[in-house]
C-alpha cells in the first residue's frame, strides 16, 4: 500500500493545457515510474489502481497521469501530436519528483508506446529505463511489427510485459521484436493472460496472481537496472 498520495496538475504547453496526475509513494521507494495509462480507461481504472498499490507493496513509487482526451471526458485518443509532450512533460515532473531515485517510465498499452515513441524522438532526460505493461504491437487480427519499428532508436533497456492470450501482440512476433533489440530488451510472459491480463478461470490462477507477478517482475527489474 502506498504511505502516501498526491494530486497535482502537470502543464502540458498553452495549446494542450495541464492534466491531472497522481504520486503513490511508499515508504522508503527504491525507484520512481511515471506510469501513462492505456487508450481507453484513465489513469484510475481499476487495473492501473491495483498495479499501483502492488507496486508500492514492492517500494516502487508511482506518478499516474492522464492524457489529454482522457482529461477533457472523450473517448477518442488525441493524435501524437498532443500525446507525445504529454508524456515528456510527466517525465520532467517525474524527474523533480523522484528527487534522486532511479526514474523509469512507461505504461499500460498505449501509455507504455507513446513513452518509447517519445524517447525515440528525443532522450527522456533522467529516465533509466522503459516499462511496457503489454506493449501494443498491432491492432487485433492484423499482426505485423511496424508499430515496434521506432524502439530501434531507443537507447534504453526496456521490460516487456506481455500474455500469452494478447491479441494486440503476437507472442512470436513480440519475442522477434525483443531478439531484435539483443541486450535492451527483457521480455518476461504471463502464461494465460490477455491484453489486460486477464487469465481464464481454467487455468487454476487469478487476475491478483497475474497482477502479484506483473508488479514482482517490474519491480525487481527496475531494481536490478537501478543497480547496474
Amino acid at each position: 500500500m502506498p504511505d502516501t498520495r498526491s494530486e497535482l496538475h502537470i502543464p502540458v504547453g498553452e495549446s494542450i493545457g495541464e492534466v491531472s496526475a497522481l504520486i503513490d509513494r511508499p515508504r522508503d521507494p527504491r525507484a520512481f515510474l511515471v506510469l501513462g495509462h492505456g487508450a481507453g480507461a484513465g489513469m484510475r481504472h481499476r487495473f492501473l489502481e491495483a498495479l499501483v498499490e502492488r507496486l508500492c507493496d514492492r517500494q516502487i513509487a508511482v506518478l499516474r497521469y492522464q492524457f489529454p482526451y482522457m482529461e477533457q471526458g472523450r473517448k477518442r485518443p488525441d493524435r501524437p501530436s498532443k500525446l507525445l509532450p504529454t508524456v515528456r512533460a510527466a517525465v520532467a515532473r517525474g524527474v523533480d519528483e523522484a528527487a534522486g531515485l532511479s526514474l523509469f517510465a512507461g505504461g499500460k498499452s498505449m501509455g507504455g508506446r507513446m513513452t518509447s515513441l517519445a524517447a525515440s524522438e528525443e532522450p527522456l532526460g533522467g529516465v533509466r529505463g522503459l516499462v511496457f505493461f503489454g506493449f501494443p504491437l498491432h491492432a487485433p487480427g492484423r499482426d505485423g511489427r511496424e508499430r515496434a519499428d521506432h524502439l530501434a532508436a531507443v537507447g534504453l533497456p526496456m521490460l516487456f510485459l506481455q500474455g500469452t492470450r494478447d491479441r494486440l501482440a503476437r507472442l512470436d512476433l513480440v519475442q522477434a521484436v525483443c531478439s531484435d533489440l539483443g541486450e535492451r530488451a527483457a521480455l518476461h510472459i504471463v502464461e494465460g493472460g490477455d491484453h489486460s491480463f486477464h487469465v481464464l478461470k481454467r487455468s487454476g490462477r487469478t487476475d491478483d496472481d497475474a497482477l502479484d507477478e506483473l508488479a514482482e517482475r517490474a519491480a525487481g527489474w527496475m531494481t536490478a537496472v537501478s543497480h547496474a
